[in-house]
């Protein structure tokens, strides 16, 4: 572990540096996805279940 990394964890400072926050806030504003093409549709299918898997898994771990 280097000394940088010793300090933080010491100092509990885990802000991200600004140049984190500059990055996650330049979202380009077009987006190029064809909508209508058919990897994309398998795409937001595979996205969604696993979206719904972790929603279930969620639920059960609150319930218990």
């Amino acid at each position: 572990m280097s000394e940088k990394q010793i300090s933080t964890a010491i100092s509990g400072n885990n802000k991200p540096s600004s140049g984190m926050d500059e990055k996650k806030n330049s979202v380009p504003e077009d987006f190029d996805i064809d909508m209508d093409s058919p990897q994309t549709e398998k795409a937001a299918v595979a996205i969604q279940s696993q979206f719904r898997k972790f929603q279930k898994k969620k639920e059960q771990d609150v319930k218990s």
